[in-house]
């Protein structure tokens, strides 16, 4: 690798993915900063999901993942071996050489894998949120080698794999909306039908709830870390270094930016009084969540406007997703991930701009060449008949793909529960 523009894309990324991973630990800050610092067990599980994810997607998840599909629905589980080839000195891409669907931007196996793991890996800390402390952490450490080998791993193969049969439909989600996001809603919501089930068993008529304790200084911490982490997140996803990459740093920190200004907004028209500072963590965290799966496709105005649409969507979405007694959402899985990540890939189909489109982040098979994505402008933006044809195939994606991770993390909590007699913690029987 000689070229010096594969070598600094390759460093790029590398930074990128240790910037990502810094997003796990993270969210343990997130939960302690709303939790209490009674919950500092949260650490203990993040640094678990880190540990898990590196191990179980070098075994056989990264390949499940990235590798060409089998008949795009996962990728080859032994393209290149287990643990990314094992003790082979040949393992292409690995010593010398690019995985193979980054001859453009040429970054090897070990780059590409550091960053998707770091993917992975946050997704998981995202749906640890709804554990808390109601989950035996010997059943989410079960859970977790399921979802770094089949769960997380299908929708990416669908949509982030060139190969994947969404992709090849057109579907499109920049740095996550759907793949992390949303997905991580749906996997949380498989994990608390489970938990609610084992609590309606021993004779509760609603979960017990998990009080909100707020520790200010890990707040203040876990947002400006996560802030700053989204930085590899969205750029980072360009998988180069390049001019698009900066216009990605733009839309990510102004959609959060407005997202914040406009939280506290709404939240001080409500309540005559000074929003708390959960409602501007939130805020924030609503703007980066929401401008995730779009970052690359639209403009700083764009950006903006999504950000300002931040705020509202998550006020209603905190309010009807509270009326329900039979999960605790503490944290905010499913009024921000869920309805903030599938709000935003629905976007794409409005705001998509062909002239912002990325051309590296996303490639599509076709006659057996990889080529940059085709998105049509959005309908704000005189997309007509494509865009509407663009918002079904988003909307199509959005449903198999929160069906099938709901299903599947579901049926994985139903099994490990049989065979540990129950996944849940005496805080559950309460």
């Amino acid at each position: 690798m000689a070229d010096p523009v594969l070598l600094v894309n390759n460093l790029w990324v590398i930074i990128c993915g240790l910037l990502v991973f810094t997003m796990t630990i993270s969210v343990g800050f997130l939960e302690i900063g709303e939790l209490g610092s009674d919950f500092e067990v949260s650490l203990l599980k993040t640094m678990l999901i880190t540990g898990s994810a590196f191990f179980f997607m070098a075994f056989l998840g990264f390949n499940t993942a990235f590798a060409p599909t089998m008949g795009g629905i996962i990728g080859n589980p032994l393209y290149h071996g287990l643990f990314l080839g094992g003790s082979s000195t040949n393992t292409q891409g690995l010593l010398t050489g690019m995985w193979w669907s980054q001859q453009s931007t040429g970054l090897t196996i070990g780059t590409y894998f550091l960053f998707e793991t770091a993917f992975a890996s946050v997704t998981l800390a995202l749906v640890g949120v709804i554990v808390l402390r109601k989950v035996k952490m010997q059943a989410f450490f079960l859970y977790s080698i399921v979802y770094f080998i089949i769960i997380w791993n299908l929708p990416a193969a669908w949509i982030w794999n060139p190969t994947g049969w969404l992709a090849q439909m057109g579907m499109a989600d920049f740095a996550g909306g759907l793949v992390v996001h949303g997905a991580a809603g749906a996997a949380g919501l498989g994990i608390v039908l489970q938990v609610w089930r084992e609590e309606k068993k021993r004779g509760n008529s609603t979960s017990p709830q998990v009080a909100v304790k707020l520790n200010l200084p890990w707040m203040t911490l876990s947002i400006l870390l996560l802030w700053v982490g989204w930085f590899g997140f969205n750029p980072g996803s360009v998988l180069a270094f390049n001019d698009e990459a900066m216009v990605v740093v733009l839309t990510t920190f102004l959609a959060a930016a407005s997202a914040f200004l406009s939280i506290m907004f709404f939240r001080y028209q409500m309540t005559k009084q000074m929003p708390s500072l959960i409602y501007g963590a939130n805020g924030v965290l609503m703007g980066l969540i929401i401008i995730t799966p779009l970052a690359g496709f639209v403009s700083p105005l764009s950006a903006v406007m999504l950000g300002l649409l931040g705020g509202p969507l998550f006020l209603v979405g905190e309010r009807w997703f509270g009326k329900f007694k039979w999960f605790t959402d503490p944290v905010g899985l499913f009024p921000g991930h869920l309805l903030g990540g599938v709000f935003g890939v629905l976007m794409i189909a409005f705001f998509a701009q062909k002239g912002f489109v990325t051309s590296l982040a996303s490639l599509t098979l076709e006659n057996g060449a990889l080529v940059p994505p085709s998105l049509p402008d959005g309908l704000f933006y005189g997309g007509g008949l494509s865009a509407l044809n663009q918002l079904g195939i988003e909307a199509y994606g959005v449903a198999v793909v929160m069906l099938t991770v709901f299903i599947l993390s579901f049926v994985t909590a139903r099994l490990i529960s049989a065979a540990m007699k129950g996944i849940t913690t005496n805080l559950a029987k309460n």
